[in-house]
């Protein structure tokens, strides 16, 4: 199968799509990131940096993954790293981020984890 793009999608010129990958509309993928096959990234997502996204993973509407790290210390030449396995699934509105210098420079999700937010529940 071939992929499908929406024509609203974003997709940077470094960019590795894998086969049969699904991209939804307004979504922006940007920099030296790899898609593996049969992934699935929604609405509104956002997928940047120097990320690699495994194989049949799910990304939900308003996902955010790959962007620089929420360190005040972070500078735009830290070289960091966000390598995610294959059957991981990351609900809406998600945010995952590379590491930081200070910490290794690496953040690494194993295989088929499913990441959601997290809420608060009244009495």
């Amino acid at each position: 199968m071939s992929s499908h793009i929406h024509p609203t999608a974003v997709i940077g010129p470094k960019v590795c799509l894998g086969k049969n990958v699904t991209i939804g509309p307004y979504t922006v993928i940007d920099g030296p990131v790899t898609i593996g096959d049969n992934a699935v990234i929604g609405v509104h997502c956002v997928v940047e940096g120097h990320t690699t996204l495994g194989d049949g993973c799910q990304l939900f509407t308003g996902a955010v993954i790959g962007s620089i790290p929420q360190d005040k210390k972070h500078s735009k030449k830290d070289r960091v790293v966000l390598k995610i396995g294959d059957g991981n699934i990351f609900r809406e509105y998600v945010t995952v981020n590379p590491g930081t210098v200070e910490g290794g420079g690496t953040t690494s999700i194993g295989h088929n984890n499913f990441v959601h937010g997290l809420f608060a529940r009244g009495p």
